[in-house]
């Protein structure tokens, strides 16, 4: 899985101001979706994920690179799942869901190189991924981006947490030829806990509606909404 994380910046960002430094989207170490308590890099290292030092990225706006590791059950066994999960300036927040979009094409693949048990790998990332995801302000409330080309190669499945986003993404995700796993119909924080879910159950072979379930799951669990308003904030349709 590649996720890409457009750091939540209070300066760039159209959104409801946050405290300065959950809102420095140049300081990824304590922003609100990386390093904060509920960030991606901060809850996946804390969650049953392996942290697994990777190559930093070349690309000056992506700030940061974590690159995590975990064994899923998948019926009587188990499988090898990694995620790349990128941290954006927030500033950079329209070249990012671009990236994105170009990922759930299946363009912008990239080799990822990293140690793990004392031997060098890598694993194919970007737009070679088997998932895809976005992280953040939903910026296509703001601007927009042109829709991607058709895709190519083996559809890929696209995860988009970010407010209203199947309102915002679907049309983009459709014209890449990407299936919406999971995506959004109102306002929502997207903290990291759903995206965990999310990856656990599709990386267990899960259909769709168990990973909407297990996303509405963790979302109730820690926000506590209601289970019933978490399942109608996610969806699997365009």
């Amino acid at each position: 899985a590649h996720v890409v994380v457009a750091l939540c910046d209070n300066e760039h960002q159209g959104i409801v101001p946050v405290p300065q430094q959950l809102g420095n989207g140049r300081d990824p170490r304590s922003n609100l979706y990386w390093g904060a308590l509920y960030g991606v890099r901060s809850y996946f290292a804390r969650n049953g994920w392996q942290a697994l030092a990777a190559e930093k990225p070349s690309d000056a706006r992506v700030l940061e690179r974590a690159l995590f590791f975990a064994e899923v059950a998948r019926g009587s066994k188990t499988v090898p799942v990694y995620v790349v999960a990128e941290a954006w300036d927030g500033a950079q927040i329209e070249p990012a869901i671009r990236s994105f979009l170009e990922m759930s094409a299946g363009r912008a693949g990239a080799v990822i190189h990293f140690e793990r048990g004392g031997s060098e790998r890598e694993i194919s990332a970007g737009g070679a991924a088997h998932l895809v995801a976005f992280v953040g302000h939903d910026g296509l409330m703001d601007f927009s981006v042109p829709t991607p080309a058709a895709g190519r190669g083996t559809p890929r499945s696209a995860i988009v947490l970010a407010c209203s986003s199947r309102a915002y993404f679907s049309d983009h995700l459709a014209a890449a030829g990407a299936h919406p796993l999971l995506l959004t119909t109102g306002l929502m924080a997207p903290e990291a806990y759903t995206l965990d879910a999310a990856i656990r159950a599709w990386a267990s072979g899960a259909p769709p509606s168990d990973v909407r379930e297990a996303a509405a799951g963790a979302y109730h669990r820690y926000q506590q909404c209601g289970l019933r308003a978490a399942r109608g904030l996610f969806t699997t349709s365009p």
